[in-house]
């Protein structure tokens, strides 16, 4: 593990007065604000910026910028997360079986045949699942795994052969599509098991996993004293606190261009927003997909027509807790601008921002208030 230190008469007494108090406001202000740079001055004093990060756990690279007193103190933290991410990977992992633990893959396993009994986390995940599966109108649902596994295996064999390349027959992806009743992902949070009541069923936690995993590990580690941190789980942010360097009130997050490169690390960020104590996630149509024909076919698949959503390039969500930002950015993805721009105003504290096929962006006005190409700043 390497650690690098890197990160404002009568009538001339009432003049007199009213300059006076012009004056004195003045000062008021500029004290105040030498106080409030004072104040951000010693309240960094002492801590150094290190980051951290590893690659594994979600299949993905998962970052650490942070502000600690000390290396070992940032190391302990990043032990902690890295471990627990870790753990969560296990648990969440749909493909693979680990020796003692009872998975997503283990619950699928046994559809139509018998309950799974599973780690509080697990249950958490289903319910939390099942809560926001109603909050948005049924978009998002972990039960469309019988269908998301038709288009990753299509997606998987175009890439490896992008001649034969083909999309899958709406006959087949109906089908699937019958298997996938939320209310058939049974929950008895007492023996804390799940059952999937029909054979053929699957869970696929792919929308929330990351997300969800990256907020108890936030609040894991605010508990264990960090005041001072970026995780980026794959592209999943989550911010606790602001950078302690005396300077900034909050940390500068970089949103991508879907025309650009995020291959390349200096390429020029769409815009950039100015942010603390919240979450900020992407969902795009440039991540993961397949060519087929000459045509685009991304992952993110309307639950409504089977097929991948195509009313924008990219959505970024914003909003404080990690797992709903994750879940957001997918259903305000699938849905029409009307619809997903409904849907956000009905969530207390979302923000959003469409990025259209033909360029156009439009955000709610909470994002243009933290957007640098409206004015904001990390101050």
């Amino acid at each position: 593990m390497s650690f690098h230190s890197s990160l404002f008469g009568m009538y001339k007494v009432m003049i007199m007065k009213k300059v006076f108090i012009v004056l004195l406001a003045v000062i008021l202000l500029i004290s105040g604000c030498a106080n409030k740079e004072k104040q951000a001055s010693d309240e960094a004093s002492g801590y150094e910026k290190y980051s951290y990060e590893f690659f594994g756990a979600f299949d993905t690279v998962i970052q650490f910028i942070g502000y600690t007193r000390s290396e070992d103190e940032f190391e302990q933290y990043v032990n902690k997360a890295q471990g627990r991410y870790e753990e969560l990977h296990k648990m969440f992992d749909k493909y693979n079986d680990y020796s003692g633990i009872n998975n997503i893959k283990t619950i699928n396993d046994n559809a139509g045949i018998q309950p799974v009994i599973v780690s509080q986390e697990i249950i958490d995940l289903i319910l939390f699942s099942k809560e926001w599966y109603k909050k948005t109108n049924e978009t998002f649902n972990i039960a469309l795994g019988p269908v998301l596994s038709i288009w990753h295996d299509y997606r998987e064999e175009g890439k490896s052969d992008p001649e034969h390349a083909a999309i899958p027959t709406q006959e087949e992806l109906q089908t699937a599509a019958n298997l996938t009743d939320l209310d058939k992902v049974i929950v008895d949070e007492e023996i804390k098991s799940i059952f999937l009541s029909e054979h053929g069923m699957s869970v696929d936690v792919g929308a929330v996993a990351k997300g969800f995993a990256t907020e108890i590990v936030t609040r894991e580690l605010m508990e264990a004293g960090i005041k001072s941190c970026i995780i980026s789980c794959g592209g999943n942010v989550r911010i606790i606190g602001k950078p302690y360097d005396g300077i900034r009130n909050k940390w500068g997050i970089g949103i991508q261009d879907p025309q650009g490169n995020a291959l390349i690390p200096d390429d020029e960020p769409l815009d950039t927003v100015y942010i603390r104590d919240t979450s900020l996630v992407t969902s795009g149509d440039y991540q993961r997909f397949y060519v087929v024909d000459g045509n685009i076919l991304h992952h993110l698949i309307d639950p409504k027509t089977l097929m991948p959503a195509n009313h924008f390039r990219a959505v970024t969500v914003m909003v404080e807790d990690s797992g709903i930002a994750d879940i957001m950015s997918t259903a305000v993805f699938l849905l029409s601008y009307e619809e997903s721009n409904k849907l956000v105003e009905s969530i207390e504290g979302l923000e959003a921002l469409w990025i259209f096929p033909d360029g156009v962006i439009k955000s709610t006005q909470g994002m243009k208030e933290v957007m640098k190409s409206k004015g904001a700043s990390a101050q």
